[in-house]
């Protein structure tokens, strides 16, 4: 499930957190809270709680200037699309949720108030597969992906797509994301013949160092890439799930977004 949000400010030229993730994905995972009892069961089921948080977010779309670690938004209007995965029996419930909600992007040094005022729901061109066919399509990010590999300490160690481990690792966590969504034997089945491949364009991939929690005893900092495409492969099922939920860590926080350009 894709939807395309437009937000909303009362003002021209607003600040926001150049590291604006964290606060944004705070403020999307407390609507998803606001659901009722009855759906907030539903989704426990289908993924959240499980260790993986099965949203992402892309990059926002709107003209800026940086000052210093502030982004400078030039016009009082922002897009960007938000990533479940969750069946389509649900999509109309979480509209309902996301529509006339209020979203804050605040850290200690500014906050800037969004109304929602537009949520468009996304077609998808994997719905024109049937589960169990077998998909093979084209990626590009929509925000930077961050794959690592944990060191002795436990940390990541991060990635660039021209490391020889890189398609491996991002496949790891593909699978660890079946496993944690299918029972054991589906999840081996739709992943038997799956592949990632990173296609480079003649310019180098970009690098993009991102601060979660910036500012607090909890500061996290993420290196993420994009200015590349992925050729993934898989059963529609785990096709779906990649695409629904990110490629890569820390999609949650608004990484690893993708769109389909070539199906």
């Amino acid at each position: 499930m894709r939807l395309l949000l437009t937000l909303n400010s009362a003002k021209q030229k607003q600040l926001i957190p150049i590291n604006y993730q964290y606060p944004l994905a705070s403020a999307i995972y407390k609507i998803l809270q606001s659901a009722d009892a009855k759906y907030s069961a539903f989704l426990h089921e289908k993924g959240y709680g499980k260790g993986f948080k099965l949203f992402t977010f892309s990059d926002i779309k709107c003209p800026f200037k940086i000052d210093g670690d502030r982004l400078i938004l030039l016009s009082n209007k922002i897009e960007l699309i938000v990533c479940f995965h969750l069946p389509k029996a649900a999509e109309t419930f979480i509209k309902g949720l996301f529509m006339s909600q209020q979203i804050d992007i605040a850290d200690n040094k500014s906050k800037t108030s969004f109304m929602v005022g537009q949520v468009e729901s996304l077609a998808s061109p994997l719905d024109q597969f049937k589960e169990n066919d077998e998909v093979e399509i084209l990626l590009k990010p929509l925000s930077p992906i961050v794959c690592g590999l944990k060191n002795e300490k436990g940390n990541y160690d991060f990635l660039s797509p021209a490391d020889d481990r890189y398609e491996e690792m991002l496949f790891v966590n593909w699978e660890e994301k079946c496993k944690a969504v299918f029972e054991k034997e589906e999840a081996e089945r739709i992943m038997a013949n799956a592949f990632i491949q990173v296609i480079f364009f003649i310019n180098p991939p970009k690098s993009r160092l991102i601060t979660i929690k910036a500012n607090t005893d909890a500061e996290t900092k993420i290196r993420g890439f994009n200015n590349f495409e992925f050729n993934i492969k898989g059963k529609k099922e785990a096709v779906e799930l990649l695409v629904n939920s990110g490629v890569g860590l820390y999609n949650a926080q608004g990484m690893g977004c993708v769109e389909i350009t070539e199906p």
